[in-house]
């Protein structure tokens, strides 16, 4: 789909794009200078959720994300929007409200943006971010004998979808938003103070596909281990009801021939792996040298991490059963 952008745009004649087309990362890299780098992206959905200030929120904290992950601070952002026309102006006003603060939040101003009349609500934001040139963080950093660490737990697409179906309580529709709309800014701080290189944010392509995107961009491999895996309380609840996402299987499909699964995981567990997630958190590669220091800062920011695997040598990844 992007075959005719990647014609136009020769790489080779803007030789100050640092991440474009060519990589598989998580925002465009523009080098200002040899010390400044802005980072550049966008993200938008339809609603996940009901609650339109929660719905606003989740998708600032998601498009925010990719700067985080790529070793950047947000500073500005855009909206993009397409609401219906007869879409209650309070419900509107929230969803900007939710955004905004969580923007705030984030140390974020939100500038302007565009709307447009849509039948299906979509909202997003494009973000701007400064970076260090020579402390970019990326998906093809990964190093063989590096520890895998996620900052987030993983069931949020089939927990959402769940919901959409009206059968998820109050209480773990709870639990997901609040992971959904926390915000990756202590995760990124601490994979740069540790000097991390190999970082990337976990949302459509589910865990497996964005690890087998920064191992095929490392030239290496990785274990995964399910039982160190985390998930949201419920999520195995609606695994075995089977409410994953289209997305989902469409994950499976693309990216499960290039991926060794444990026999002993049921079918349900092993769609939990494709499941598509949004505002995910980071999955890191932390070297075995650092490891004492990237877990004494993350407990100085108060930050939850999970040890889920080890990258290995060779290519693809094995999901182990422990």
């Amino acid at each position: 789909m992007l075959r005719p952008i990647r014609e136009t745009f020769d790489p080779e004649g803007y030789p100050d794009l640092l991440v474009g087309l060519t990589s598989p990362d998580d925002a465009a890299v523009w080098r200002l200078n040899d010390r400044q780098s802005l980072v550049f992206t966008t993200d938008f959905f339809t609603p996940i959720v009901d609650d339109p200030y929660a719905y606003g929120a989740i998708a600032a904290a998601n498009s925010l994300s990719d700067v985080y992950a790529m070793g950047g601070q947000p500073f500005l952002a855009l909206s993009v929007a397409a609401f219906p026309a007869n879409l209650p102006l309070e419900m509107t006003r929230e969803i900007l409200r939710g955004a905004a603060e969580k923007c705030r939040e984030a140390g974020v101003v939100i500038g302007g943006g565009h709307t447009i009349n849509d039948e299906e609500p979509k909202f997003g934001l494009a973000v701007l971010g400064m970076a260090e040139t020579g402390r970019l963080l990326s998906k093809g950093g990964l190093r063989v004998g590096d520890h895998l660490f996620l900052t987030k737990p993983l069931g949020f697409g089939v927990t959402t979808t769940a919901h959409k179906r009206e059968l998820v309580s109050e209480e773990e529709l709870r639990e997901a938003i609040t992971w959904m709309s926390t915000l990756n800014a202590a995760a990124g701080q601490v994979a740069l103070s540790q000097g991390l290189s190999g970082v990337t944010d976990v949302t459509g392509f589910g865990l497996l596909g964005h690890l087998l995107e920064m191992t095929e961009a490392s030239a290496v491999g990785a274990q995964l281990r399910f039982d160190a895996l985390p998930f949201i309380s419920c999520a195995h609840k609606y695994a075995e009801e089977y409410t994953f996402p289209g997305g989902a299987f469409d994950n499976r499909e693309f990216f499960g021939p290039r991926v060794r699964l444990d026999p002993n995981l049921s079918e349900k567990e092993q769609m939990l792996l494709f499941d598509p997630q949004t505002s995910g958190g980071l999955l890191m590669g932390v070297p075995e040298g650092n490891l004492e220091g990237f877990g004494q800062a993350c407990r100085q920011v108060g930050l939850q991490v999970w040890e889920v695997g080890r990258v290995l040598p060779g290519a693809g990844v094995q999901v182990t059963r422990a």
